[in-house]
């Protein structure tokens, strides 16, 4: 999980698939945290990301950073516990100017049953599960 943490850091963004009736929808992400043995990933529940994983939680998140992508398959579980909240806010405090860990809004969720895989031109995927 370290090591699709640090990817995912290291590429700046990441862009998150969920699904919306019968339609693929991606957009770019920028935020991940490790909290309570956990991978997480933070949005609004405002948004409509947030209510098409309510509806189906499966995910998909697709990354690339110096030659290496990663494709990283989960399950998105809402955690509204207000210490992961806050754990997010202080991994990435620009987002304190648009949430706060009191907001009802502000949403952090945990990827479960995830698989990456690390892939390149130059070799042999690697598998992480966690």
């Amino acid at each position: 999980m370290q090591e699709v943490y640090e990817f995912l850091k290291n590429a700046g963004a990441y862009y998150l698939a969920t699904v919306e009736g019968d339609q693929p929808r991606v957009r770019p992400f920028g935020t991940q945290l490790i909290y309570d043995g956990k991978l997480y990933i933070q949005t609004s529940k405002l948004k409509p990301c947030s209510k098409q994983m309510a509806k189906n939680p499966k995910v998909e998140i697709c990354a690339m950073h110096d030659g290496t992508w990663l494709r990283l398959e989960a399950t998105a579980v809402n955690d509204d516990r207000l210490e992961a909240k806050k754990a997010m806010l202080e991994e990435h405090p620009q987002l304190k100017a648009m949430y706060s860990a009191e907001d009802p809004n502000t949403q952090v969720l945990y990827l479960k049953d995830a698989t990456a895989t690390f892939a390149s031109f130059a070799g042999e995927p690697k598998v992480v599960k966690f």
